[in-house]
């Protein structure tokens, strides 16, 4: 048979369907029930399910599914049941495609064959237990197993949910959401989602898409006109669906946005434009949590009301996720929230919560595996939920197309390297197409995992940071279900921790060896304390506190010890965020300590802070203080104050502008290698004024009106 007329009955088959169906022996036929089987195409086995139920006026009601098409609960027509024989159809497909068959004498098979377009093939039904049934007998005794994998991996808790087509055949809590209190993890505790929550984002433009007011791939600019890049250019092609696959040219950049709670998230998008990118637009994939943000800003400007708000009445709503919030602080006025935990030292240490509503949008999600539950079944029901299509499918399917190679390498032949979709990891799972995204803020780890093709999928939520245990769980759990051959995840898992330590205990060890001995600081410590300025990247501070620097950046502090040179440690506190990062002091050409650099950015040179003059230089009240005149030989200078700052005038001479230096010295605007400085006298009265030069120092008097 040519394969024209091979994919054309493969089509019709999908759409169309006649059946006969023989009774079981003792009683009268019965269709009732779900059936898997194949149909014998002549070069594949087309795998099939279906189900039937008798209305209460006697007629019947069928559906058949074909996950290899991933075409699910396809309405039968015209179902008759004459004896041990039924026919039905699925309406709407040319060729009129039918099945007619026998039962077995027993009722439990059905065999025949299939009919379209004048061709016929083979085709076998067995009668079982439904999809659900059969995955909830694959997970018996899958508790014991998720006990034991805490106990392995050394997880306080943990919340699973797992849900097959439209119902959620396993929802519990294992371990405890507070240690000290002992108080049990349940389905309802609230925990954090991470970067689990990216998806409601694009869920929610996903939306914003289907209602016209967005378009995936116009520029960014035609919906926010001021939004710009560090290129220029790259700033000026981007689309919301750059920001949503990770390739827009910048890498991370966490650390502007983390811990940070002064900016706004407006704000946070505009520092875009002085964040340097390492690869060009579309270039290549870097996770970039900012992109996100600005995606949730977007969603703010469509809308004209906050993330927040947008998700709740295009998402959570439609969900009846009544309970799910969008800040830390919330989930712990609700009656059952998990406390976050971290491993240090090998042993569990509760951490404080830490507040991320500014980047919101990219990981601020706060659920329960009973709410997350909901998400899962409209992601694998092609957008619905219930009995409303809260998204379109094929806006659905669209965020779970790949859309940007990650670059991974594959680690085993029957899992490949994920790609990247809108907000969602694809890859396929030893056969089977997998869509994911996991989530890490501090002391909590997340997994949303997700079969659509097999309406099958997970969600795992742990309160224990950067622990692999969602994965491993799922994986194990998937294994089961699928019925494939299992693997120790959980135990290769743990075997590779306790590496790990062994290896991370040795490297500390060592650290030092990287230190120069014998040498100094060029500086007295006080010299390095000031403010330091980033247009990107903000404030960074460093104060003298006795005898020790202490550096502040986004509300968290951190000691410095001398390491070796202007280079200084982070050293060992309650928030290990700069803890052992080096920070390295640069001196101008006046010996004045510059700017700090640090490495904030791994995948890129240093971020460089220059420091900020004295603010007392941009004081009204210094400022008036020096304005006047001053006699240098036969020429006067009058300094005086315009608006904020101020200006020189020398006779015959355009007018100069004064710029803030550091030093407590001013630079002229329009010959940055002339400096100026104010002398004062031990009252405090301004006596005179320094101009330095390359050939040498001059000093005016100032003369007393």
């Amino acid at each position: 048979m040519n394969r024209a007329i091979r994919n054309s009955l493969f089509a019709a088959f999908i759409l169309f369907l006649s059946v006969n169906l023989p009774a079981l022996p003792a009683a009268a036929p019965d269709l009732a029930g779900h059936w898997d089987g194949a149909i014998a195409l002549p070069s594949v086995k087309l795998q099939i399910n279906l189900d039937f139920s008798k209305q209460a006026d006697g007629t019947w009601k069928g559906d058949i599914s074909i996950p290899l098409q991933n075409l699910k609960d396809l309405p039968l027509s015209d179902i008759k049941l004459d004896g041990m024989n039924a026919s039905f159809a699925i309406p709407g497909i040319p060729g009129n495609p039918a099945f007619a068959g026998t039962l077995s004498a027993d009722g439990s098979k059905l065999t025949g064959g299939f009919t379209q377009g004048g061709q016929k093939f083979a085709f076998e039904l067995t009668r079982g237990a439904d999809a659900a049934t059969k995955a909830k007998k694959a997970l018996e005794g899958f508790d014991d197993v998720i006990t034991q994998g805490l106990a392995k991996i050394n997880v306080p808790g943990a919340a699973i949910a797992v849900v097959k087509d439209n119902e959620v055949i396993f929802a519990k809590g294992f371990g405890f959401r507070d240690l000290e209190k002992k108080l049990p993890m349940t389905a309802d505790t609230l925990l954090a989602i991470g970067s689990s929550t990216k998806a409601f984002t694009t869920f929610a433009l996903g939306t914003l898409v289907d209602q016209g007011k967005v378009e995936w791939d116009k520029p960014l600019r035609n919906y926010i006109p001021w939004f710009r890049l560090y290129d220029a250019q790259a700033g000026e092609r981007l689309t919301p669906r750059d920001l949503v696959t990770h390739r827009s040219g910048l890498p991370r950049h966490d650390l502007v946005w983390y811990n940070n709670s002064t900016s706004t998230r407006e704000q946070l998008v505009r520092s875009l434009a002085f964040l340097p990118p390492t690869a060009d637009l579309r270039e290549k994939w870097q996770y970039n949590n900012l992109m996100f943000l600005t995606a949730g800003y977007l969603v703010e400007v469509l809308t004209g009301k906050p993330w927040e708000d947008s998700v709740r009445s295009l998402v959570f709503g439609p969900l009846e996720m009544t309970r799910s919030n969008f800040s830390v602080a919330d989930s712990q006025k609700d009656a059952d929230f998990a406390l976050p935990y971290d491993e240090r030292d090998g042993k569990l240490v509760k951490i404080p919560f830490r507040n991320i509503t500014t980047i919101g949008p990219a990981g601020a999600i706060n659920s329960s595996v009973n709410e997350m539950a909901h998400w899962v079944t409209v992601h694998i029901n092609d957008g619905k939920y219930k009995d409303r299509q809260v998204v379109n499918s094929s806006t659905l399917n669209d965020m779970h197309a790949a859309y940007m190679p990650t670059g991974e390498v594959p680690t085993r032949p029957d899992i490949s390297p994920p790609d990247y979709g809108l907000a969602w990891f694809i890859n396929t799972y030893r056969g089977h197409q997998r869509v994911e995204h996991g989530g890490n803020i501090d002391g909590f780890s997340a997994l949303v995992c997700l079969f659509p093709n097999d309406g099958l999928g997970f969600v795992v939520l742990t309160n224990k940071n950067g622990t692999p245990f969602p994965d491993l769980i799922v994986q194990t759990a998937v294994d089961r279900v699928f019925g494939l051959e299992a693997v120790d995840w959980i135990g290769e898992a743990a075997k590779r921790q306790a590496e790990g330590r062994d290896a991370q205990k040795k490297a500390e060890e060592k650290k030092a060896t990287r230190r120069r001995p014998g040498t100094a600081p060029a500086h007295k410590l006080e010299e390095y304390a000031g403010d330091y300025w980033h247009p990107g990247y903000g404030l960074l501070k460093v104060d003298l506190k006795g005898t020790q620097l202490v550096f502040t950046y986004n509300a968290i502090s951190t000691p410095l010890e001398h390491w070796h040179f202007d280079t200084f440690n982070g050293l060992k506190t309650d928030d290990p965020t700069f803890r052992d990062m080096k920070l390295s002091f640069r001196t101008d050409v006046n010996g004045n300590v510059a700017a700090v650099a640090a490495p904030f950015e791994q995948t890129m040179d240093e971020i460089v802070f220059a420091r900020k003059p004295e603010a007392k230089l941009s004081n009204p009240d210094y400022l008036k203080k020096v304005s006047g005149k001053y006699q240098l030989q036969s020429q006067t200078i009058t300094v005086s104050l315009r608006g904020e700052s101020l200006t020189a005038v020398i006779p015959g001479q355009p007018v100069l502008d004064l710029v803030p230096e550091l030093g407590g010295e001013f630079s002229l605007k329009q010959v940055k290698s002339i400096h100026l400085k104010f002398i004062e006298d031990a009252k405090g009265q301004v006596t005179g004024l320094e101009i330095y030069q390359a050939g040498g120092v001059f000093e005016a008097k100032r003369v007393r009106e």
